[in-house]
């Protein structure tokens, strides 16, 4: 009877970690340093797929909803009261990072906000793990549309098209954003306390020409000019966007993985 509830602990132990860990292995198989462009569309589909199948528990997550109303973390830590649970910061947590990939969870408190950013020559799969989350997203006008703005704060702006604007519930489909494709500058907003799994291929890097940018969206009609021959159909799919600093309201803190270990 011992010997059978010990085969039993361990195969709960081996299921809890395959997740996970298929996750890592099919990236590293996925992303290599030969890869000079985008993964297949195969290639992605397969990696989307799993990604569907993962939940909050399969990364040490509990759906955190409740914990945070009541003024807990992420993880059923008591971090905040709950009278400051509105300036709670976005936790990061480092599951990966390699030269290749990144894998990491965004853990939302409610209305905290990842501004507009871009994903200079990268492949990004996200995944809500919980919780509801608005996406805006825009693709860069090819060829580049830039124009010289005087009396504001920034000096030229470029044109971008619309490419998603809606609210992803958990559970739902992974989303993917390409080099040119798929709404690669995004901006995050937490509708309620949610999750996200990020995958990064590659992941930033400065010295490799990925430095993560910000933007400010404009819409199109309010920077345009009556005599803008722009030929780009309806306004409200389009904005001009002007890259700004870091905010200084976007705060983050690190928070440790607590999901089953990977083997590396």
């Amino acid at each position: 009877m011992c010997a059978l509830r010990r085969l039993i602990t361990m195969t709960k132990k081996k299921n809890s970690s395959s997740s996970i860990q298929a996750l890592y292995d099919l990236c590293t198989d996925t992303f290599t340093p030969s890869e000079t462009s985008p993964p297949s569309s195969h290639a992605i589909h397969k990696l989307s797929s799993l990604l569907d199948s993962i939940g909050p528990a399969d990364v040490g997550l509990s759906d955190a909803s409740k914990e945070d109303n009541r003024g807990h973390g992420p993880f059923g830590i008591f971090s905040f009261n709950r009278v400051d649970r509105w300036a709670q910061p976005i936790t990061y947590v480092d599951i990966h990072e390699g030269e290749n990939f990144t894998m990491c969870i965004f853990c939302f408190p409610t209305s905290s906000v990842i501004p507009l950013h871009d994903h200079p020559g990268m492949t990004v799969l996200s995944k809500v793990l919980y919780g509801s989350l608005h996406v805006k997203a825009y693709d860069w006008v090819e060829p580049a549309r830039i124009r010289k703005i005087e009396g504001t704060d920034h000096s030229t702006v470029r044109l971008a098209k619309l490419a998603v604007d809606k609210v992803l519930t958990a559970p739902c489909s992974t989303s993917v954003l390409y080099p040119r494709s798929g709404g690669n500058l995004h901006c995050f907003t937490a509708v309620t306390p949610c999750a996200v799994l990020d995958i990064l291929a590659p992941p930033y890097n400065e010295f490799a020409g990925r430095r993560c940018s910000y933007y400010r969206d404009y819409p199109c009609s309010t920077l345009s000019a009556e005599d803008d021959e722009s030929g780009v159909g309806k306004e409200e799919e389009y904005a001009w966007l002007a890259e700004v600093d870091t905010p200084d309201d976007l705060h983050m803190r690190s928070g440790t993985y607590t999901g089953p270990p990977i083997q590396k």
